[in-house]
């Protein structure tokens, strides 16, 4: 499912270092239920360790940085 009100993109409230691994949570507005969703960084989209509604990256560096979000995964009827 995928609500019409923006998503949240939930994010350590720690300082990251070099090394760190680190989880981004997408979550609906208010809690809202979303099954499936895709990370972007820098408006790129991401292909890393993506586990439902949850994005891990690992090993940090500093291209790590940027703007990162989240949006629904609408799916078509196509095949890409």
């Amino acid at each position: 499912s995928c609500p019409t009100e923006r998503l949240v993109l939930q994010v350590p409230a720690r300082a990251l270092l070099e090394g760190d691994t680190v989880t981004l949570r997408c979550r609906g507005w208010q809690d809202k239920s979303v099954t499936s969703v895709r990370f972007y960084k820098d408006e790129k989209e991401l292909r890393g360790s993506l586990r439902g509604t949850e994005l891990s990256l690992s090993r940090l560096q500093l291209h790590n940085s940027g703007r990162y979000r989240c949006s629904c995964s609408v799916r078509s009827g196509m095949s890409q």
